[in-house]
């Protein structure tokens, strides 16, 4: 279904039609927006676009979903003239894993406004490209240390298709946003979807911090059966561990933050029981929501920077 949201590629669209899977299909999306901690989704989404060639399949308009004067994109200034403008876009490609298999990634901008014809729109590709699951990935802020294995939430449209899993998060209200609208309405209309939230320190949510994409590479290599190689991304993980661990010298209010929360952490693995919540050990969800409230407010980068 054409309308003016979405330009359809007719070239890709036989591209896609040639090599797409009989049924089952699969669909990524990662969207720059709302919230993503440690640019989790972001590191992703460029780390798919790199493993072939993308073939676009189709794009939004973007102007018809932005607000740029709540998010406006970037521009370079050099000596007296303008020189580059980080241009918003919003887009579906096919792409393929280390080993060949084709799937699809939606990828630019989260929308704005207009949430509700921007799903329309998704639901619409979904059924017209034989897509039987889709998947995205993000990171979400939370008390826990860089030093401890780094956690995620499954969540989804069926629990058959969530891993069997303890989740530290009981009932909790947050900010909505389009791509976690995306999956409730993905629910009520019997698709199925996947979303994986990965738990970034929260001193470091501010920051790129490819170890986050890593976690959420391998969690979508269990759910997709496909090979995505978060390996891709070590040497981008082993810079961001060394200069964590230079700025963590140089701040011994740091390193008692990490202490802190090494101490919660390890006390909450050992014994996870209703307990553990009564005195504090793990947040509640009005915590869980404060944390949320405060990344949103946050201005400017935290550390570490780059």
């Amino acid at each position: 279904m054409d309308t003016k949201l979405v330009t359809w590629d007719p070239d890709g669209v036989a591209a896609w039609a040639d090599v797409a899977p009989s049924e089952g299909a699969v669909m990524m999306h990662v969207l720059r927006g709302f919230i993503d901690g440690g640019k989790a989704g972001r590191l992703v989404g460029e780390h798919l676009l790199e493993l072939g060639e993308p073939v676009r399949i189709a794009t939004f308009d973007i102007d018809e979903l932005l607000d740029y004067r709540s998010r406006r994109p970037e521009m370079t200034f050099s000596v007296n003239e303008w020189t580059e403008y980080d241009e918003p876009s919003l887009v579906l490609d096919m792409v393929h894993d280390v080993e060949g298999t084709p799937f699809l990634l939606l990828h630019g901008f989260e929308p704005d406004i207009r949430w509700e014809a921007y799903i329309a729109e998704v639901r619409s590709m979904v059924q017209r490209l034989g897509v039987g699951l889709v998947l995205g990935a993000h990171g979400i802020p939370m008390a826990a240390p860089h030093t401890r294995p780094l956690g995620v939430t499954v969540h989804g449209t069926s629990q058959d298709l969530l891993p069997d899993q303890p989740s530290m998060f009981g009932t909790v209200t947050v900010p909505a946003s389009a791509q976690n609208l995306l999956e409730y309405r993905f629910g009520q209309w019997g698709l199925d979807m996947v979303n994986v939230a990965v738990h970034v320190p929260h001193y470091l949510a501010q920051s790129s911090y490819p170890q986050a994409a890593q976690r959420a590479l391998s969690a979508l290599e269990d759910l997709s059966g496909l090979v995505l190689e978060p390996q891709g991304l070590d040497a981008e993980a082993e810079r961001a561990e060394e200069e964590i661990a230079r700025q963590m010298s140089e701040s011994e209010e740091v390193q008692a933050l990490v202490t802190a929360l090494e101490e919660q952490y390890d006390a909450f693995t050992e014994s996870r029981d209703d307990e553990m919540l009564r005195e504090g050990l793990i947040p509640s969800a009005d915590e869980l929501g404060a944390e949320f409230e405060k990344y949103l407010r946050q201005q400017g980068p935290e550390f570490p920077q780059g």
